[in-house]
């Protein structure tokens, strides 16, 4: 297991890993569950998120041409932005927000997004 992976547990609620130790284990007690995130859209509905890279940051929007909705039964709960591996910023949204977060951050050679769907989970960008 990684720093910044997912877990969910039983009740469903999500937990994020904010640190590790160099040999840890990777078996979850019962009723925990890693959460993978999914990385290639299958549907109409869009959910992996598209990061643009601007002057001064990031902007990241969950799906390209079709923004994902925001309704009050299905939105996205958070957008995430990883950068270089040991930066994580959040942003959470709230239904009838637009599905979308700017980050104003340093530039980083390696930038992942992830967002979190109430209904379809977790997805990332890769």
């Amino acid at each position: 297991m990684k720093k910044n992976s997912f877990i969910k547990l039983e009740c469903g609620t999500l937990v994020q890993v904010v640190a590790t130790k160099e040999k840890c284990c990777d078996t979850l007690p019962n009723g925990f569950e890693l959460v993978v995130p999914k990385v290639e859209d299958a549907t109409t509905e869009k959910h992996v998120p598209y990061i643009e890279e601007k002057e001064n940051g990031y902007l990241v929007r969950v799906g390209k041409e079709t923004k994902h909705p925001m309704a009050e039964a299905h939105y996205i709960e958070f957008i995430e932005l990883e950068v270089d591996g040991d930066t994580l910023y959040r942003k959470y949204l709230k239904p009838e927000q637009e599905p979308e977060a700017f980050f104003e951050v340093p530039k980083g050679k390696e930038v992942v997004a992830r967002e979190y769907c109430n209904i379809h989970g977790l997805w990332a960008n890769k």
